[in-house]
């Protein structure tokens, strides 16, 4: 019974040694991933991380809403649309390459992104690097803030002289302003050609529909048959007249004269006379009537109606393509699309980047997330040993 106490007490001294051994490590291994990079990492940012200035630009693409005496008087519907927001194109154009490219033809975007090269090789620019690597880096100078609801956009670049940053910040704005005015002049080119392939299609079926028409007037001998069919119909009513008139007359003549009777002999040939004129006029009116080219008056007319039906439609299809085409050379000859900046690029006055603190305690978040979790995994393991 009284050894056992002794082997604990002889025993303690060794586990309290691991212990201390263990929590030493733990600690130097705090100091080697977390504290060490966190010293290298604000000796760079305090000692060789150079300045830089923040140039803020802000815009919106605008559209004119102009509405022509055209549109009030004839309804003449817009011709130009997009599924797609302007916005959402310049967004994408302000991530492209191609921007960065014509940035660099117009300031030499690398030799200003290079001025602290290789003295801070983490913010400078490597001026052997290709354009994707310039590209790349100009991503990390521009910080894009837009706006679904409203359209607006703004832009907020940095650079290592405030002179460079505006520059920058306007050579960007420029472009942008430019590639959309290409965007308006490629809609309304488009809108001008649309239209005139439809004025030229009208005017096609206006020419063919007045030659249908007259091919139909010589073909007939006539102008307009309603027209003509109203004369025919004064001429028939006339005659009615006539034959009740001369019945009247015959059957005024004095009772009891004998039918060789001269008067009744020259009143009955009149009337027999109107009556074969009247039948010869109505059967004019049937299946082979007796018009120009032997077509009766009923198909005549509908043919007619129809060719004058498709004259009002074409001359109203004619009348909406002029009108159309003329809106789209009135708004050919004035910017529909432009960018307008609420914010003109800025002149900063303090270098406020980089954001030495703000960096750092980045850095020591995750080598402080990086050591937990190796230090979790590294009990993990030893306790199940």
């Amino acid at each position: 019974m009284v050894g056992i106490p002794s082997e604990r007490v002889l025993g303690q001294p060794a586990r309290t040694s691991r212990g201390a051994l263990r929590k030493s490590g733990v600690w130097a291994s705090f100091v080697l991933v977390v504290i060490l990079p966190m010293a290298l990492a604000a000796s760079y940012l305090w000692v060789f991380a150079v300045d830089q200035y923040a140039s803020t630009v802000a815009f919106s693409v605008r559209k004119e809403e102009y509405k022509s005496s055209l549109d009030l008087l004839g309804g003449i519907p817009l011709l130009s649309g997009s599924a797609v927001s302007d916005t959402d194109i310049l967004y994408e154009f302000l991530k492209s390459q191609e921007l960065t490219e014509k940035i660099d033809e117009r300031i030499d975007l690398r030799a200003l992104f290079a001025k602290n090269w290789p003295d801070d090789p983490v913010f400078a620019y490597n001026p052997a690097g290709t354009i994707e690597d310039l590209h790349r880096h100009l991503l990390r100078k521009i910080q894009i803030a837009y706006d679904n609801h409203t359209g607006l956009m703004t832009l907020r670049i940095l650079a290592f002289d405030r002179d460079d940053a505006r520059r920058i910040a306007q050579a960007v704005f420029d472009e942008c302003s430019r590639m959309i005015n290409d965007l308006s002049a490629v809609a309304r080119k488009d809108a001008t050609r649309y239209a005139k392939e439809e004025l030229d299609a009208a005017v096609t079926r206006l020419k063919d529909v007045r030659q249908s028409l007259t091919t139909f007037r010589l073909t007939n001998q006539m102008v307009d048959p309603t027209t003509d069919l109203q004369g025919q119909m004064g001429v028939l009513n006339s005659l009615q007249a006539q034959l009740a008139e001369s019945l009247i007359d015959l059957d005024m003549l004095p009772t009891g004269l004998r039918p060789d009777d001269t008067r009744v002999v020259q009143g009955q040939r009149r009337i027999d006379v109107i009556r074969d004129r009247i039948a010869s006029e109505r059967a004019k009116f049937g299946e082979d009537g007796g018009v120009p080219g032997g077509e009766d008056y009923a198909s005549l007319i509908a043919r007619y109606e129809r060719l004058s039906a498709d004259l009002l439609f074409s001359e109203e299809g004619y009348r909406t393509a002029q009108a159309a085409y003329d809106l789209a050379l009135a708004d050919g000859r004035r910017q529909s699309r432009y960018l307008a900046a609420h914010i003109r690029p800025t002149l900063a006055e303090k270098a406020q980047y980089p954001e030495r603190l703000k960096l750092l305690a980045i850095v020591g978040f995750f080598l402080t997330i990086f050591w937990s979790a190796g230090a979790l995994i590294y009990f993990s393991i030893r306790d199940r040993r």
